[in-house]
């Protein structure tokens, strides 16, 4: 696995950022890590990566909304998810950012490592158990069993927003980790209770646990 492509690794697990890293540069990849997903939208900006490694469950923004900034900030980076967690709501935000890959930390770590030289090269990579989740059809992939739950209601806003509630933030934290307004935040998370016929926060985070949008 040779090449000079950029990659950003993007992970708030320091040791595992810190071990891709090395091997990475080891096979000739310039490598600039970050734990935080704020950080990553400058660093994409400024670097114009090849390929983004982003973390699925992070603390700050959603890697799915910064995912979405980089079709505009960096549009010819391509996105692989990497995540200790298989979950099809993640898969399912995953393929609806047009995500080149999904890589399950389980996976041995030489798999991982050959999956993202290969992403720098214009390949899709999946871990096998993501691979037995969806279907493949040309250059569109789908989840081969659509969910068909509340949350699929959802626009890709209101769900950053319950992410961050359900994780106790403040309708005020909730507004400057997104930087939207608080009227914004307010209008996202009227929507989101009416969809779901949930009307309180508790329930709201006990829903987004059992539907895999955020990790207890």
């Amino acid at each position: 696995m040779t090449g000079t492509a950029t990659i950003l690794l993007v992970d708030d697990h320091m040791l595992l950022r810190e071990m891709l890293q090395e091997r990475l540069a080891s096979e000739g990849f310039e490598v600039v890590t970050t734990g935080d997903t704020t950080a990553a939208i400058g660093l994409a900006t400024d670097l114009q990566p090849d390929v983004a490694v982003l973390d699925i469950d992070m603390p700050g923004r959603s890697t799915f909304e910064v995912a979405r900034l980089l079709q505009t900030e960096s549009p010819h980076t391509r996105v692989v998810f990497l995540s200790a967690y298989v979950r099809d709501t993640y898969i399912e935000q995953a393929l609806a950012v047009r995500a080149s890959g999904y890589l399950c930390k389980c996976e041995p770590l030489e798999d991982i490592l050959t999956a993202i030289g290969a992403a720098t090269g214009g390949a899709t990579c999946y871990s096998r158990e993501i691979l037995r989740r969806i279907v493949i059809d040309g250059s569109h992939a789908r989840l081969a069993e659509e969910p068909v739950t509340r949350s699929s209601l959802l626009t890709n806003r209101e769900r950053d927003v319950l992410l961050h509630v359900a994780r106790g933030l403040s309708q005020q934290q909730v507004a400057r980790v997104l930087d939207i307004s608080i009227k914004t935040v307010q209008h996202h998370l009227m929507g989101v209770m009416d969809k779901l016929e949930i009307h309180d926060r508790v329930e709201l985070a006990r829903y987004a646990i059992r539907e895999g949008i955020v990790e207890p």
